[in-house]
């Protein structure tokens, strides 16, 4: 399957991983069992938040 994202998009989707990790997977993906999986990471610590939706977003 072939992406058609553009990189700039990419780039806000990895920006808001950082700031607020369940935005940037929710943007990626919507609102299904990684967007929740990644609340649950990132109330548990930043990091694994971060980690998850970056895992996430810049995946193929």
């Amino acid at each position: 399957m072939e992406r058609t994202d553009s990189v700039g998009g990419d780039i806000i989707r990895v920006l808001l991983a950082f700031i607020l990790p369940p935005l940037g997977v929710f943007f990626q993906v919507g609102l299904g069992k990684h967007f929740w999986f990644s609340i649950i990471l990132t109330l548990l610590g930043w990091i694994p938040g971060i980690i998850h939706a970056l895992y996430i977003i810049l995946r193929d």
